[in-house]
């Protein structure tokens, strides 16, 4: 049996007088652990050749959901309901991402971490659905735990993510206030809520899938969603 591949988790931080911390969700931490792999957690940086050589020791990235990000980064000024953003994270994530790219590992980005491999990529998303598109009909960020499913996607055909989950319509949890508007070249949308917004992308060639809900959440009692930490370390394996 080989060894199993060491799967770098993407962090956030706090930075308040009491607390200078890099965190992240101890659920992707499992979901990577369950699925056959090595969990490490990275810290963000702004040292390109930190993050070089730390790509160049791990198998396989898992981008983290969390807080905004800087609509500048995509060519737009701030939206009135845009939330709090963290310049650094964003930063350490996008290069991150590109690295792994270059380097040909797998990517899977969950939430925000969806968001950030499209715009890596030169993508854009909307900075608050609710204040932008006029004809959404679904509560995507819900009040129900979040390992309660609270409203469904329709699974793309042909797609890595029909081979993870199956064809047709799957029941997701949602929280989340921005999605993905224009899909980067060379993506494809793989999920799509009934509503239009998109739930999921992914790469044509390489594998760099990204969905929109929160699988960490929903594994422990759901195959569909532990079959996407065993694929992505499958492909981290290869």
């Amino acid at each position: 049996m080989g060894l199993k591949p060491l799967i770098g988790i993407s962090s956030s931080q706090e930075n308040t007088e009491s607390t200078s911390a890099y965190t992240t969700n101890k659920m992707y931490i499992k979901g990577v652990a369950a699925a056959g792999g090595i969990p490490v957690i990275v810290p963000i940086t702004e040292d390109k050749n930190l993050l070089q050589d730390i790509t160049g020791r791990l198998s396989g990235l898992l981008l983290t959901g969390g807080d905004d990000i800087d609509p500048l980064l995509f060519g737009e000024e701030p939206h009135r309901n845009l939330r709090k953003i963290d310049p650094q994270r964003d930063f350490f994530e996008l290069e991150l991402t590109r690295i792994f790219r270059d380097a040909g590992k797998p990517i899977l980005g969950i939430c925000r971490g969806c968001q950030i491999i499209n715009i890596a990529f030169g993508g854009t998303i909307f900075q608050d659905i609710k204040g932008q598109i006029s004809d959404i009909t679904y509560k995507h960020w819900q009040e129900a735990p979040l390992w309660y499913p609270t409203h469904s996607v329709y699974i793309e055909a042909d797609t890595d993510l029909e081979n993870i989950y199956g064809s047709g319509k799957f029941s997701i949890n949602s929280y989340h206030h921005q999605s993905i508007k224009d899909v980067a070249p060379g993506f494809i949308v793989n999920a799509r809520a009934e509503d239009g917004i998109i739930e999921g992308i992914e790469f044509s060639q390489d594998f760099m899938l990204g969905v929109q809900w929160h699988p960490e959440r929903l594994w422990q009692n759901n195959k569909n969603n532990f079959n996407l930490f065993k694929y992505f370390i499958t492909a981290a394996s290869n």
